[in-house]
C-alpha cells in the first residue's frame, strides 16, 4: 500500500535518487548526502510559492517510492483558465508495474481540479517511449508540439 503526501525536507535526497535513476536523470542529477545546495534551494523556492507542488508516493514504511511536481498556472487565455503542469514524474524501479503511477497521477489532476484547472498538461521527452504511452492510456493526448532551449 502507499499514500501520497507533499514532500518533506527529508525526502529530498531520495527524490533525487528517483530523478536520477534513468539514462536521462544519470546525465543531470547529482547524488549526494547532503544534497546539494541548489536543490535545497529550490525545494525552498518551491514550497513558499502557493503555485507549487513537490509531491511524493510513500510506502508503508514511509519509504519515497515515487514523485511528481505540480505548477498551478494562472492564465488569461479560455477565459482565464488554470491550468495545472505535471513534471517530473518518477517511479522507483522495484514499485513500478502496481499501479502506482496511474494512481499518481489521477491524485495529482485531483489536486488540480481542486484548484479549479481547466485542464491538466504534462511534457515527456520524446526517447521515453514508455512513458508517451503510459500516458496514452490515461487520456493525455498529444495535441501540442513542445519546444525547449537551453539557457
Amino acid at each position: 500500500m502507499y499514500s501520497f503526501r507533499p514532500a518533506r525536507p527529508s525526502d529530498l535526497t531520495d527524490i533525487i535518487g528517483l530523478l536520477s535513476d534513468d539514462d536521462l536523470g544519470t546525465t543531470r542529477e547529482i547524488v549526494s548526502d547532503p544534497p546539494d545546495a541548489r536543490y535545497v534551494a529550490a525545494l525552498k523556492a518551491i514550497e513558499s510559492d502557493a503555485n507549487q507542488l513537490l509531491a511524493v508516493a510513500a510506502d508503508q514504511h514511509d519509504r519515497v517510492i515515487g514523485c511528481l511536481q505540480l505548477t498551478f498556472i494562472p492564465g488569461l487565455s479560455r477565459t482565464g483558465m488554470w491550468r495545472g503542469q505535471i513534471e517530473s514524474v518518477r517511479i522507483a524501479r522495484d514499485a513500478r508495474g502496481l499501479g502506482l503511477g496511474s494512481d499518481l497521477i489521477e491524485w495529482a489532476m485531483a489536486r488540480c481540479a481542486e484548484r479549479g484547472c481547466g485542464l491538466v498538461q504534462l511534457t515527456c521527452d520524446k526517447s521515453r517511449t514508455d512513458s508517451i504511452r503510459f500516458y496514452e492510456k490515461l487520456g493525455f493526448v498529444a495535441s501540442h508540439e513542445g519546444l525547449k532551449r537551453n539557457l
